[in-house]
């Protein structure tokens, strides 16, 4: 089958991945409200396409934090790559750097930091970092991902609870027995305890992550005018505007509306960023138009390593390329 479009690697994973891993990718929160509104929310918005503007010469290239990347779409962090190929996170580090563009490693990884790094050398990665109650290994984590030459920090600030997915409650979703959270082996004695994560974590806390790190950190999880500002003030280099896919709480903003909101507010004091829903080349040139510096894919990004790892990942990156380019041509 000719792999044209994103939605024709949806419909591969979907058809061969083990429905417990399935479920778990394609997860929303509650009745998946948030989830679905991502997508639909672009399908809203309309171009209003310039004409006869020379487009001989499309430049899709772009910068993020001082790092030049092939075109403004990354690899958002999502956990258990192994779920969906056996190479998991290091065939993801491998695309990201053979299409020249930034990949998010998540804590939640299948693979050491060491391993992901050893996998693309030279690659832009960034780390993103959930912070446990045992501040001791989060600590560990942003000290081993700087020394390995990981480049940015994610703080992901959505998550001080797991939302309530309800097909993971169904399947009573855990990995398998031969996968591990490879980058906290050891922090804990018995595994990754359910309620590790510390849910008391506040904005003083960028203050202590600053004092761990040279890295620039970057906000995810940011949706209103209020967060906005606040991230702005206690100094962070960049926000992600996201709701976690529409896995966390149900029922707020699709993340193309909130950005608009966020942009506003931070009057281009810090890079704004945006995640969920992309899954076409136009809904890429739609963010950047509404003032977004750069697009993270997080699900289009396994079901491409679902489909034939680091290959069928570079496939998901090279048809959003095209796409974008053309949008952006075609739009003047």
């Amino acid at each position: 089958m000719a792999m044209v479009c994103l939605s024709d690697f949806e419909a591969y994973a979907k058809k061969y991945l083990p429905k417990i891993a399935w479920d778990y990718f394609a997860a929303g929160a509650d009745d998946c409200t948030t989830r679905d509104e991502n997508i639909l929310a672009y399908k809203r918005i309309r171009f209003r396409p310039r004409m006869l503007r020379d487009v001989s010469v499309v430049d899709i290239r772009t910068k993020i934090l001082g790092s030049e990347i092939s075109f403004p779409v990354g690899i958002a962090p999502t956990g258990f790559h192994q779920l969906a190929w056996p190479d998991g996170e290091k065939s993801t580090a491998r695309a990201a750097r053979a299409m020249s563009t930034c990949y998010v490693a998540s804590t939640y990884s299948t693979c050491t930091l060491e391993e992901i790094s050893r996998a693309a050398p030279g690659g832009l990665r960034w780390f993103q970092l959930y912070i446990h109650r045992n501040r001791a290994a989060s600590q560990q984590l942003v000290r081993r991902a700087e020394a390995l030459g990981f480049r940015g920090l994610v703080l992901t600030a959505d998550l001080p609870y797991t939302g309530k997915r309800r097909d993971d409650v169904r399947n009573g979703f855990r990995l398998p027995p031969h996968m591990k959270v490879k980058n906290l082996e050891g922090a804990f004695e018995y595994g990754l305890p359910p309620n590790s994560l510390d849910p008391s974590v506040t904005w003083n806390d960028i203050y202590w992550l600053r004092s761990l790190t040279h890295l620039p950190i970057i906000i995810k999880g940011i949706l209103t005018r209020e967060d906005a500002e606040l991230a702005v003030r206690h100094g962070v280099q960049a926000i992600i505007v996201s709701n976690h896919g529409g896995r966390q709480l149900d029922e707020g903003p699709a993340t193309i509306d909130a950005l608009v909101e966020v942009v506003e507010a931070v009057r281009g004091r810090v890079e704004v960023y945006v995640d969920g829903g992309i899954r076409k080349g136009s809904d890429v040139l739609k963010a950047l138009a509404l003032g977004a510096k750069c697009v993270f894919i997080g699900r289009p990004a396994l079901w491409g390593l679902a489909y034939r790892g680091e290959e069928g990942l570079q496939d998901v990156l090279r048809i959003l390329q095209d796409e974008f380019r053309l949008s952006m041509a075609l739009a003047g």
